[in-house]
This record gives structure tokens, sequence and C-alpha cells, in this order.
């Protein structure tokens, strides 16, 4: 069974696991803007413009950093109608178009920002990042390396590549990079602490990735991914009771559906069934998540039965 990436088999009963798209968070509002139109006439001085452009810019980035994505475009917006302009806020824009899952327009933003030599490290990150999430994985390794070469600070960068090679099961290299990632001046460690304890639970440690989602969640409460995958991972434990506690804003119907997740991937199949029709019942209506995964567990739980009668092979 495929573990949990990107809602594939059993996986689909997971949340969203916190991965390149939520380096910031969920998508807002599309900009409205255009990077490439001409900017309106000024009559001031290059040196107010380049002040302004750099506390616009300082202004977008720390919206950015607090998730005050609104406020964000908003800002964007204010330097397009000012014709205010600079590589920086160009940058940021095109960071802010990952947020809201505007990929293609991220890469063209990036792209175009590679000729630039004091932006070229986080433009080729931001390229390899919106090429990672349009699914282009070989050229987005390649950027992301090239990125990490010309400046070892760019947690984004390490991030990404972290996320890269675990889908390449190359697991040395993605701890590297989350270690570097850790190291970075200014890394988000709760969102690099998730994805570490992601790629353990990928390679079936569930206790070291338990301690790295207790952490993620001490550095930041509110990351629900990191709950999400905390419970997976007592779940793959065996700590049933634990992993299904709810408090308020959870939805019990979902943790019970996660939590019966995990029972199948540790091959506890009577458990899965149990939480999983117990999901079902508490959704009320019809919970296609659950009901996938319970004919998945269903489905695994025969090939073991089979599997455990066949007579073994004669040499």
């Amino acid at each position: 069974m495929k573990m949990i990436r990107h809602g594939q088999g059993v996986a689909q009963a997971s949340a969203a696991v916190l991965t390149l798209a939520a380096l910031f968070a969920a998508p807002g509002p599309c900009l409205a803007v255009s990077l490439f139109s001409h900017a309106p006439p000024t009559s001031e001085k290059p040196a107010a413009q380049s002040t302004k452009a750099g506390a616009l810019a300082s202004a977008i980035g720390q919206a950015l950093n607090e998730r005050r994505y609104v406020d964000a475009g908003a800002l964007i917006d204010q330097s397009v109608a000012q014709g205010v302009a600079s590589p920086e806020i160009t940058r940021l824009t095109g960071d802010l178009f990952i947020v809201r899952g505007r990929y293609a327009d991220a890469l063209t933003v990036f792209r175009g920002l590679a000729t630039v030599p004091e932006e070229k490290a986080r433009a080729l990150e931001g390229e390899g990042l919106a090429l990672s999430l349009l699914g282009r994985s070989d050229e987005a390794l390649g950027d992301l390396k090239q990125a990490t070469a010309l400046d070892k600070t760019l947690w984004r960068a390490w991030n990404g590549l972290g996320a890269e090679y675990d889908q390449r099961h190359d697991w040395k290299n993605a701890e590297a990079a989350y270690a570097k990632a850790l190291a970075a001046p200014g890394a988000d460690t709760a969102i690099v602490l998730n994805n570490r304890g992601y790629s353990r639970l990928l390679q079936r440690q569930a206790e070291t990735a338990a301690s790295d989602f207790v952490a993620a969640l001490e550095k930041d409460p509110s990351l629900a991914e990191a709950r999400t995958n905390l419970r997976l991972a007592l779940g793959m434990e065996g700590h049933y009771s634990r992993a299904a506690m709810t408090g308020v804003g959870d939805d019990r119907a979902t943790v019970l559906n996660n939590v019966g997740v995990a029972a199948a991937m540790r091959g506890d199949y009577i458990s899965a069934d149990k939480m999983l029709n117990e999901a079902i019942a508490a959704k009320g209506q019809f919970y296609g998540r659950a009901a996938e995964n319970l004919q998945i567990s269903h489905e695994l739980a025969a090939r073991a039965q089979q599997s455990a009668t066949e007579p073994d092979a004669v040499p």
C-alpha cells in the first residue's frame, strides 16, 4: 500500500499533508493585477521610488510570513497602482501566486527573475517549488539543487528538496535536506518538522515521526496538518484511543477515518473496519472517503488471508 502522499489509495483519508503548496497557507482570492502591465507614470525621483519599493517589499514580505495573504495582495495591488516596482516585489508576487495555487503564473514570474543576479538563487527556489507543484519533478529537483548551491540559507528550497527526495525514497538525502532547512536562518521550523516527520512516517518510523509532529505543534499549535499526521503516527503504533481523541473544532468522522487508515497501514484490519464504520456513522451522510478506505482495507485483508493460506512455493 502506498502511504500518505497526495491522496493515493488509502492515503485519501488523511488531510492534506503540509508540503510545498502550504509553505505559506491556503489560497486566497486571485490577484487582479498583471506583473507585466505598464506602470502608471510617476514624477517621483528614482531615490524616492527605491525607498518606497523597499518599504512595500518589506511590508509584503512580512504579510506573507504572517500568513496575511489578503494584506499581501492589497499591498501588491498598491505597488502596481502607484507605479512602484522592484525585483523583490516581483518575487514576492510569485510567492503569493504559489500560495494561491497559480503555479504556472508563479513559474513565469520566477523564470523572468532568473536573469537578475541578486535574485537568481531565490528565483531558482521559487521556480523549483512551482515545478514541483506542477508535477515536473525532475526539473524541480535540478532547480532546487541549483538554488541551494547558490545560497545555502534558503530553507524553502531545502524543504522542497526533502519532499523531492521523499518521492524517490532517497531517505538519506531527504533527512539531510530537512536538517539543512531546520538550520537555515528564518526557517519556519514547524513546517519543516512536520515534513520531516512525514518523511519518517513514509519509512514506517512511527515513533520518531510522532516526535517530530509533537515538536511541530509545540512551535505552531495551529498547524492542523501536523495534528493529523500525529494521529496517523499514533494509530500506526496501535495507540488508537489516543489517536482518536478529539478537541474543539475537530470533525470526529474525519478523525476516525484517519485512525482507521493508520490501522489498515499496520495490518490491523479488524480495528480498521471498526473505526471506518464508526467514521461513516459519525458523518451522518454518505462519506465517500471512508467508504473507499473501508473497501481498500477489506481488499488488503483478503490478500493477507490468501497469502497466509497459500502453500509455500516449491523451489
